[in-house]
């Protein structure tokens, strides 16, 4: 079911069943600062295995969105000075970095060696759901190969049936993916130039390297 997030009455349905939903194994979409996401129970493989099917067969493992900074403390093992530094500057915001996880985490989000890449969204409506969620394993709310969402009902389009709720809150305000910094190593590196510039990067961490042609 669809339901409009610009509404007061219609978002705090549709945030309800979005969270009942995530919490029973089911999928949601959902509005990011970036594209619009379908998202699982991160710790619920079946529904992670879901969210994969959904897209249309075998996935790299998907980001992992939080709601708070302080989530992130109990999913890694230990976090590096510039991974501290890069979530002060740019959290909540357009930026997914990659750490170890704790290996007592019970999860099984595929083939990772270990890692993690996690994001804090800026948008209202997903940080309500994460919140109350916990971290859900996040991907593009599209099939694979085709163009990313930018409102919920793209996402409908594309996956229909699939997704138990879409939450629709507009037009993306700036479809450009995240930017991807890599912090598993003993120096920073740029993965994916996004929304967030390398300049801007460097004001907070200079040493990160750059493997964006």
């Amino acid at each position: 079911m669809l339901y409009d997030c610009r509404s007061l009455a219609d978002r705090d349905r549709g945030i309800a069943a979005a969270i009942e939903a995530v919490k029973n194994g089911e999928l949601v979409v959902l509005p990011t600062d970036t594209v619009y996401g379908i998202g699982a129970d991160a710790f619920t493989p079946y529904a992670v295995r879901a969210l994969h099917d959904a897209k249309g067969g075998p996935q790299a493992a998907p980001p992992v969105l939080i709601g708070s900074r302080h989530t992130l403390d109990g999913l890694v093992y230990t976090l590096p000075r510039a991974a501290r530094d890069l979530v002060e500057a740019f959290w909540p915001g357009a930026l997914t970095i990659i750490v170890e996880h704790s290996p007592s985490l019970s999860w099984d989000l595929g083939d990772s060696s270990g890692t993690v890449a996690v994001r804090m969204p800026l948008h209202p409506v997903a940080l309500e759901v994460l919140r109350e969620t916990g971290p859900m394993a996040v991907s593009s709310a599209n099939k694979t190969g085709q163009p990313a969402a930018v409102t919920a009902e793209e996402a409908r389009d594309q996956l229909g049936y699939a997704v138990r709720a879409y939450l629709e809150a507009g037009p993306a305000p700036d479809p450009v993916p995240s930017t991807i910094v890599d912090l598993t190593g003993s120096v920073p590196v740029l993965l994916r130039e996004g929304a967030i510039p390398l300049v801007k990067l460097r004001d907070v961490v200079a040493d990160i390297e750059s493997q964006v042609a």
